[in-house]
């Protein structure tokens, strides 16, 4: 007996309507503002081998991805991340192309999440990675594409930007085991203060890695973050945060900008800044990325990158929330074809959408049926086609 024919995946939902027009519009205009810096776009397969996400600096746990078998055994995984397919892409089909490369991608990824969790498992994506270059240049170029994209959804956005690199210093200075490295970062991801207390001891490197969620807010977070976190290392890349988050003030507004040391991202690839999106009215982030150094050369092509992605459809949720109306816009026009006057019908259609209007054209048998559809869809006129090729036009 059929269980599952009704329903759909937990993860996934289907799409009605206006949620699809939003979410057209929103690639839309991103895809317009990537193209418009010289972006090229590529599509990476849906289907990757396990190994492309299993390497020395790109390790995604087995449990989070969709798996399957090939027609010869071998393991392979529905996409879970955008970024680690096109570092193969430049590693192999474009090993010969000189660096930087600029690329953009529109395509889905998949991701187990705990049951309940009310997060998609299948997610639609946008965005950019700069693969070579100066690494300050394409750091600022990112950053201020990333809130450029931001201000696509919603004027009332804020980008708050990181470094990796910070925590990784921290934990090497600390020196505890990759199991306890792995709980303070998910505890400092997720700010979970009572777990992180665990960790509070006399040791101020501990006490730097307990301080760090908290280390949160506009520009005057540095100074608070000097109080607790020390070494050469981590004061260059205090100085170096700082001056790049300074420097954009002259694109992006202070206000927009948070600095949060405390975005340790569990995707391992990640070496330097890393930053995150929100707009408005929408809880989770709608972007985020950051530099990954390391990752071109695990895959035999050695380069520095940086890049982010767009969660689409929380894009298009933001522009739901602010105008749904937008997206629900009706034909202009209903165009009825008696019997015998299927074709002329079309034609007609055919008129009236040269003429920049939208037309629907109703299939069924009768004119009173028609009337009817168009009142309640919110159509303004019908043009009934006769078979004698008469036409007539109603206001509804």
């Amino acid at each position: 007996m059929r269980r599952n024919d009704l329903l759909t995946p937990e993860g996934t939902r289907d799409l009605l309507f206006e949620e699809c027009a939003a979410k057209r519009t929103v690639t839309e205009r991103i895809t317009r503002l990537f193209e418009s810096y010289g972006y090229s776009e590529v599509i990476t397969p849906g289907l990757e081998f396990y190994d492309v996400f299993n390497g020395k600096v790109r390790y995604f746990p087995q449990e989070t991805m969709y798996k399957l078998v090939d027609g010869k055994n071998r393991l392979m995984v529905l996409r879970p991340d955008s970024t680690m397919p096109i570092a193969r892409l430049a590693a192999t089909r474009l090993s010969s192309v000189e660096l930087p490369l600029k690329l953009f991608y529109n395509q889905n990824i998949f991701m187990v999440n705990p049951k309940d969790s009310g997060r998609d498992d299948e997610i639609a994506q946008s965005g950019i990675e700069i693969l070579g270059g100066n690494s300050g240049a394409a750091d600022h170029e990112a950053l201020v594409l990333a809130a450029k994209v931001l201000a696509e959804c919603d004027g009332d956005f804020r980008l708050e930007i990181g470094d990796s690199g910070i925590f990784r210093e921290l934990i090497a200075q600390y020196g505890c085991d990759e199991k306890t490295a792995e709980e303070m970062r998910e505890s400092i991801e997720n700010k979970n203060f009572p777990a992180l207390r665990a960790f509070e001891d006399d040791n101020p490197t501990a006490r730097a890695l307990v301080e760090l969620p908290r280390l949160f807010g506009g520009f005057e977070v540095f100074g608070k973050a000097r109080e607790f976190l020390y070494g050469e290392i981590v004061g260059r890349k205090l100085d170096d945060l700082e001056k790049l988050c300074g420097e954009l003030c002259g694109i992006i507004p202070e206000e927009k900008i948070r600095v949060d040391l405390g975005l340790v991202h569990k995707k391992d690839y990640y070496t330097g800044i890393i930053f995150r999106g929100y707009v408005e009215g929408y809880g989770q982030p709608v972007l985020s990325g950051g530099r990954y150094d390391t990752l071109l050369g695990d895959f035999g092509r050695g380069a520095a990158a940086v890049g982010f992605a767009v969660n689409v459809e929380a894009a298009a949720n933001v522009l739901l929330q602010k105008d749904r109306a937008q997206f629900m816009k009706s034909p202009d026009v209903l165009v009825f074809g008696e019997q015998g006057a299927e074709i002329a019908a079309l034609k007609h259609c055919g008129e009236l959408i040269s003429e920049g209007k939208t037309v629907f054209n109703y299939p069924g048998m009768h004119i009173d049926l028609a009337r009817k559809y168009a009142k309640e869809h919110n159509i303004g006129r019908v043009d009934i086609v006769y078979k004698d090729g008469n036409l007539m036009s109603e206001e509804v």
